[in-house]
């Protein structure tokens, strides 16, 4: 999916702290500081924050691939993770499919057929990219998430469950601008300057005391109970008055978390796919945020464009169906420019493949198309 690579500046890894069960000053989240994107002057306040609400979201349709580093690999030792920890990750992902939403998780014995590689380095603790920013780790060396910290505990399940929350698209919760929180600042800055994060001012303000944008965020009101929530200590929050003593999430999927993933990822049934022809175009129906799922059966082999049309702000992503699930072959994204979302394939006769569209935005309802020629 090259063409995603435009959303590379918003590319930022989450890290978790270590386990509640630790005694002494825990480890937070240490996000990489982040330039923010950038829109042509003039553009919609509208159309911006739309693009910006969706812009790591999978498309429905998506079958997102794991791997598992393991001996034998051309990695670092310290890697490779135990039966135990894999089970772990393998039980998470399993978690969120249950609850019947639109994509799905399936693990790969390969690297070359993972979108997320997965390490598990105790010197590296517990982090993972955000949501479609996964597609940009190119390199079968390199990892989009890591533990750091032994799963087969209550809080090692819970961080399992935290990073496949961050590649589906979830941010950290402390940071919600409806949260209402009033950090003690000099507080934090003490606690986090200190060991064993010995931030500096700068990663201070990104990771803690940073407000995500609203449009960037899973919902209209806070979830302290949240899996994407941390427990912070007594002494950092001023305000709201009952979280002075600290936060301390109940841990595992809080009922926010669930309906988030349902509203982004709603499931698609069989009889609700329709099929593409050549030649004839498809209105989408979208409002923004939404995604649609058409079949296309080729019916003969030979190179096929796939595209959009119409002035909005799209992603488009080509599967094949094949026994093991969606996989994603091709895609473009066309949010903040003129253009349309357009991928060309060679396609086979006889096999089964499926479009999957997200709106971002759109000047007027019911004006974007989809066709294949």
């Amino acid at each position: 999916m090259a063409t995603a690579s435009r959303k590379s500046a918003g590319t930022a890894v989450a890290r978790t702290s270590p386990p509640a069960e630790d005694t002494g000053p825990r480890r937070y989240c240490a996000q990489p500081i982040q330039p923010l994107r950038q829109f042509e002057v003039g553009m919609p306040a509208g159309r911006t924050r739309a693009i910006l609400a969706a812009s790591k979201k999978w498309v429905s349709g998506t079958q997102i691939t794991y791997y598992c580093f393991k001996s034998g690999d051309s990695v670092p030792a310290a890697w490779l993770g135990g039966n135990a920890d894999v089970g772990v990750v393998a039980e998470a992902f399993d978690t969120w499919a249950k609850l019947g939403i639109g994509i799905g998780f399936r693990r790969v014995s390969t690297p070359e057929d993972a979108m997320v590689r997965i390490g598990f380095n105790p010197n590296d603790g517990s982090w993972s990219y955000v949501g479609r920013d996964v597609l940009n780790i190119k390199s079968l060396q390199e990892r989009t998430m890591n533990f750091g910290w032994p799963l087969t505990t209550a809080y090692g399940r819970d961080t399992a469950l935290h990073e496949i929350g961050h590649t589906i698209g979830l941010e950290h919760e402390h940071q919600n601008p409806n949260a209402g929180i009033t950090w003690n600042r000099q507080a934090v800055i003490d606690y986090f300057k200190g060991p064993p994060n010995n931030w500096d001012d700068a990663q201070i303000e990104w990771n803690i005391l940073r407000k995500i944008p609203a449009s960037e965020i899973k919902g209209t009101t806070w979830d302290p109970d949240s899996v994407m929530e941390y427990q912070f200590d007594a002494g950092l929050i001023d305000a709201p008055a009952a979280y002075k003593a600290g936060i301390k999430p109940k841990g595992g999927l809080s009922a926010a978390d669930k309906s988030w993933v349902l509203a982004s990822y709603p499931g698609v049934k069989a009889p609700d796919v329709p099929a593409l022809t050549v030649g004839l175009s498809q209105l989408l129906k979208l409002n923004a945020g939404e995604t649609r799922v058409f079949d296309f059966s080729p019916p003969r082999t030979r190179t096929y464009n796939i595209g959009t049309f119409g002035t909005s702000d799209t992603v488009l992503v080509l599967f094949e169906v094949t026994p093991a699930g969606n996989v994603q072959i091709a895609g473009a994204d066309d949010s903040g420019t003129d253009l349309n979302a357009k991928v060309s394939m060679r396609l086979q006769k006889g096999r089964r493949y499926q479009i999957g569209v997200r709106l971002y935005y759109a000047d007027a309802a019911l004006e974007t198309s989809l066709m294949v020629w």
